[in-house]
């Protein structure tokens, strides 16, 4: 994909998330926070931080346990793990896998956590590509829902996930 092309797509996928936010009513905002919503807080596009990566997925994925937010507890299999450099370092994420669907979680912490990024964290969804590898793009590294509204409950980043190097790249904080 051009990088003009990759671009397009990523600023139009930040407009529909924008244009979701401001306007539905699944949005995570409450009414007081759409009336003044300008859109969210983005990096900007890094085509370097979106990987192709090579899931090793474990040969028997443990079934773990993981606390959110308001100390519920989620259920998910320890799926496997993909490496990438980054940073002039070998950085290295654990995949989880939800019990009741297909669905790939890659929640994460980086140096921009807490900063420049919420302190919480935040999730990536991996998706396999044609080539039997998996696309990570952290340009859509996105901000869990209870950073914005305290009604939602998130799961929290294992410290497995947390990075020693800055990941600029998807949403920023929320202000």
């Amino acid at each position: 994909m051009t990088e003009n092309l990759y671009l397009k797509e990523i600023n139009q996928i930040r407009e529909n998330l924008d244009n979701f936010f401001k306007s539905s009513d699944e949005s995570p905002l409450t009414i007081e926070q759409k009336q003044s919503f300008m859109g969210l807080s983005y990096f900007s596009v890094k085509e370097n931080l979106n990987l192709s990566v090579n899931l090793k997925k474990y040969e028997n994925p443990e079934e773990i346990t993981i606390l959110a937010t308001k100390g519920d507890e989620r259920r998910y299999l320890r799926y496997g793990y993909f490496e990438f450099n980054h940073e002039k370092a070998k950085n290295r994420l654990t995949v989880f896998k939800h019990l009741d669907d297909d669905y790939l979680f890659v929640p994460f912490k980086d140096k921009t956590s807490g900063t420049e990024s919420y302190g919480g964290g935040r999730y990536i969804e991996l998706e396999p590509t044609n080539e039997g590898l998996y696309r990570i793009d952290f340009n859509l590294a996105y901000i869990p829902y209870c950073a914005f509204n305290d009604r939602y409950s998130c799961t929290l980043v294992p410290p497995e996930n947390f990075l020693e190097v800055p990941i600029p790249a998807g949403q920023r904080n929320f202000p």
